[in-house]
């Protein structure tokens, strides 16, 4: 059951998009400043190694965006976002944006990968 050509761009553009976003994400992490300072601060998170944090969150959008392990990356994203949105939750902050963000990675994912289409099918009357 082959996707269409254009399920499948808009997946590709979805999923571009979504890595984009991470990556600033890292590499805001990765110049440092006292902007990141201040936001781990409130977050809770000073004590926390940000080169690591950034080095994980690129790895996985690599994964996430090499086709055979893509899949892989979907989760290694989601688990991610997973420990955005509790230290977010914990704090009071929103993190409706951390469980879009999960939701579009996977819509993503779904509309470019035939094996995922294949596991989970829409039905239609």
């Amino acid at each position: 059951m082959a996707a269409s050509r254009r399920a499948v761009i808009v997946g590709w553009v979805l999923s571009v998009l979504v890595s984009l976003m991470f990556l600033f994400s890292a590499s805001m992490k990765l110049m440092g400043g006292p902007e990141l300072a201040k936001g781990m601060e409130h977050l809770e998170l000073h004590k926390i190694p940000i080169v690591p944090l950034s080095i994980l969150e690129l790895t996985c959008v690599a994964v996430y965006l090499i086709p055979p392990t893509s899949v892989l990356g979907a989760i290694l994203l989601t688990g991610y976002l997973g420990g955005a949105i509790l230290t977010h939750w914990r704090v009071g902050d929103m993190f409706i944006v951390h469980i879009v963000l999960g939701m579009v990675i996977w819509l993503g994912i779904y509309l470019r990968e035939d094996r995922l289409r294949a596991l989970i099918p829409v039905r239609r009357p």
